[in-house]
């Protein structure tokens, strides 16, 4: 079974690749033109459609780090005239297109990405599905033909699969979707932690008995900063995270994890530098 350390190491490497969904101008761009109104519409219309048309409630349960409420903004709304696979297909085809332009032609079209697309979606196809609804949802999707497309979706459905096992490491430790974003803040070092981005718009309210909670537990000071306690909590996190990520590269042998690797690191180094600007 590979290790832990193979699965931090595959994420450090295909993050950056997943990122152009989430960073680029062309994904939010193509959204667009389909008619969403706003990047949350496109993102949850888009993320979420490989479950299909289920209700939001299922949405906030499988997503599992938005507050209460957040998902049913946007499901099923964003379904009432763009229809999910149309969605995703767009979101999809932004992101390629995203890809594709930063790595530039030459590098995004060479053998090296075909070969890289191919051992990372033996990886990505091979896990049990058991207990990973959002890997499962990617799982259902058609592998497509085009090489730079297929490393994207592969990327992605790891992606889904590592953190639908990051999702049973936080309930293993009783941590929910907020409490998380402001552990995880901490640990990066943004104090106060409720500026941090991806939490700074809900209720001041929500945020004050979230810390209020953190606090009870002995997971955060009276100053807001993480205690002993919790930074072991985050590190038990992230430590299990990893353990169950492992998983899909047991379909690859030592010498094809070598393989992506090398293939992998110039891709990631270039879209690296990219957000790094």
């Amino acid at each position: 079974m590979p290790s832990a350390h193979t699965a931090r190491r595959m994420f450090g490497l295909t993050e950056p690749i997943c990122l152009a969904t989430y960073l680029a101008d062309e994904p939010n761009e193509e959204l667009a033109a389909l008619g969403h109104r706003t990047y949350w519409d496109g993102y949850f219309a888009s993320r979420a459609a490989p479950l299909g048309r289920v209700p939001a409630e299922v949405v906030h349960a499988a997503f599992y780090s938005f507050a209460d409420g957040e998902a049913a903004r946007h499901i099923p709304s964003a379904w009432a005239t763009v229809p999910p696979e149309e969605s995703f297909a767009a979101w999809r085809r932004g992101s390629v297109a995203a890809l594709r332009r930063i790595l530039g032609a030459e590098l995004s079209g060479s053998p090296g990405v075909a070969r890289a697309a191919d051992l990372l979606t033996t990886a990505a196809t091979s896990a049990p599905t058991e207990g990973r609804v959002m890997y499962a949802g990617m799982r259902t999707l058609e592998v497509p033909g085009d090489p730079l497309t297929r490393l994207w979706q592969s990327a992605t459905t790891l992606r889904e699969h590592r953190g639908d096992g990051h999702v049973t490491a936080l309930l293993t430790e009783r941590i929910g979707g907020t409490e998380a974003h402001l552990l995880s803040a901490l640990d990066m070092g943004v104090h106060p932690p409720e500026t941090f981005g991806r939490v700074h718009h809900l209720p001041a309210a929500r945020l004050a008995d979230v810390m209020s909670g953190l606090r009870r537990r002995g997971l955060v000071d009276d100053d807001g900063w993480l205690t002993d306690a919790g930074r072991e909590v985050t590190a038990r996190v992230e430590a299990l995270t990893d353990e169950l990520a492992a998983p899909p590269y047991a379909a690859l042998s030592d010498a094809e994890l070598d393989e992506l690797v090398a293939e992998l690191e110039p891709l990631s180094t270039v879209m690296t530098a990219a957000w790094s600007q």
